[in-house]
């Protein structure tokens, strides 16, 4: 008999046997631990699911929910009304910019300067013919659709004035009572 079956039959394992029955204790543990973490990750997979909670669709919209309904309409009602104001305030902006901008020209600014003057003068003319010194009993001017009529009797000056439109506007100024 050799001598690894003597020692066989005496009950001690070989040095080949110890090496092997080692190795086995290690792929024993590592499976022990590879099965003890599968475990855990499956406890914990499964657990989740456990604390998850039923699904339901809300309409988020009071539309379709019918959850404070008429105040979502009102808020609709007000942002409609707010844009329409808003944009309504633009158009008149835009309106007046225009308006201005026509106005500030150089040949409005000269057709406005060469008015005020001929209006100037026609006023001078009418009162040299009514007080100057060799005043003018009587007279018409046209001016744009409108007439002036003036006309002097017994120290008082009578201005009738008659628009486009046939209104009648009359004034009457006493001569003598023109004093600073």
């Amino acid at each position: 008999m050799t001598k690894e079956k003597i020692k066989r039959k005496r009950g001690r394992p070989s040095n080949a046997e110890l090496k092997r029955r080692k190795e086995e204790r290690e792929k024993d543990l590592i499976l022990r631990v590879l099965l003890a973490i599968g475990v855990f990750l499956i406890g914990a997979i499964v657990s989740q699911n456990l604390l998850a909670d039923q699904m339901t669709h809300k309409f988020k919209s009071p539309s379709f929910s019918g959850e404070n309904t008429s105040s979502h309409y009102l808020t609709i009602d007000n942002v409609e009304y707010t844009r329409k104001m808003s944009i309504k305030a633009e158009l008149k902006a835009l309106q007046d910019q225009i308006k201005r901008d026509k106005e500030n020209t150089t040949l409005a600014r000269f057709v406005r300067n060469l008015e005020s003057r001929i209006y100037a003068q026609l006023s001078r003319q009418l009162v040299e013919n009514l007080f100057g010194e060799t005043p003018s009993t009587s007279g018409v001017l046209s001016l744009e659709g409108n007439t002036i009529e003036y006309s002097i009797e017994n120290d008082i000056i009578t201005l009738k004035i008659t628009d486009a439109d046939g209104n009648i506007t009359e004034i009457q100024l006493p001569i003598g009572d023109f004093a600073f």
